[in-house]
């Protein structure tokens, strides 16, 4: 077991993967913060409620440089001019960051020590991204290099701004790659959806992502990690692109997942365990001890320490846009117990 693996200075921390609901960043902002204070993980949140612009790919698309994008009757489209639907991205993702800057500023009581963004990810980017000719943007080798490139030149005052909005703290930086999987499999659907993209070879994955981490590593990020889902999920490929960490829902993870999980653990990365399950917003939540037992179990299967259970951060399975404000509060209430319930284990 590395040093990394077993510091005693680390600790079981809480965070969400960052859709939220509703359509005030105020009030989104403030309850994050204050369930997620120090020493959990605060986000900027992501409301997809507002609408065009604020969603996933609309927001990260914001960033490109020298690439515009507008909003088609088949999704978001690479155009030659900005125009309207990009402006209003660019002014909801402005409109945020001020507000936590705002949120932040009032603070009395200890600021978290660090803040995490999330962005999606080059692939799922280029999957959700379309051409003139209205493919997907995934089918092209160029264009999918084009994205990663724009991704990585725009990403930097991204994080300056957020940085400017909470002074001091650490960036952590969350890649988000929903169709990885498909991704490499070749099962995207064509426009048309009579037939699939062909898939994008492995050793391509891993060098989009390098060129994105290594961006987003050169503009002061402290943390990276790439969240996936658990099917066919690539975590060697992850680790290869040069990443600290894998965001992952443990839901249906095999066998041979959780024993790639522990030599990641062993080899001094983080994993976020998706181990608070969100599928049903109207479900009432797991217990507190029924979470634990949820990262406790396999983790002890596995032989890894107790001691080693602080590089987690453990998240909820997926994103809370479809739960109330009052519902998405109480799971992160639920994170952060959790998060108590594996440190006094950690702490034997």
């Amino acid at each position: 077991m590395t040093e990394a693996a077993t510091s005693p200075q680390r600790q079981v921390t809480a965070t969400a993967l960052g859709p939220w609901p509703g359509q005030d960043p105020v009030e989104a902002t403030r309850i994050i913060r204050g369930e997620l204070g120090s020493p959990h993980l605060p986000f900027l949140a992501e409301l997809p409620g507002r609408g065009v612009g604020a969603d996933a790919i609309g927001r990260t698309a914001s960033l490109l440089v020298e690439m515009a994008v507008d909003v088609q009757p088949h999704g978001w489209r690479i155009v030659d001019r900005p125009g309207r639907d990009l402006i209003r991205a660019r002014s909801a993702l402005s409109t945020d960051i001020n507000v936590l800057a705002d949120v932040a500023g009032e603070e009395d009581g200890q600021a978290a020590a660090e803040f995490k963004v999330q962005l999606r990810g080059p692939l799922s980017l280029a999957a959700g991204l379309h051409l003139h000719n209205g493919e997907r943007a995934l089918i092209d080798y160029g264009a999918r290099r084009d994205i990663a490139a724009s991704l990585a030149a725009g990403v930097g005052e991204h994080l300056t701004r957020v940085s400017a909005a909470v002074p001091g703290a650490r960036l952590v930086v969350q890649l988000d790659e929903p169709d990885i999987a498909s991704v490499l499999a070749g099962t995207i659907p064509t426009s048309s959806g009579y037939r699939t993209l062909r898939s994008v070879a492995g050793q391509e994955v891993t060098e989009l992502w390098r060129v994105v981490i290594d961006a987003v590593r050169d503009a002061g990020a402290t943390e990276i990690v790439v969240a996936v889902p658990e099917i066919e999920a690539p975590f060697d490929r992850i680790l290869a692109a040069g990443a600290d960490g894998i965001a992952v829902p443990l839901k249906a993870l095999t066998s041979r997942q959780w024993e790639q999980l522990a030599e990641a653990v062993e080899a001094g990365k983080r994993v976020w365990a998706g181990a608070l399950r969100v599928d049903n917003p109207a479900a009432e939540l797991p217990r507190v001890a029924d979470v634990v037992d949820t990262v406790r179990r396999p983790w002890q299967q596995l032989g890894l320490p107790l001691a080693a259970l602080g590089t987690l951060r453990i998240t909820p399975s997926g994103g809370l846009e479809e739960h109330t404000p009052k519902a998405a509060t109480a799971v992160l209430t639920r994170l952060t117990q959790a998060a108590d319930g594996l440190n006094q284990l950690a702490l034997g």
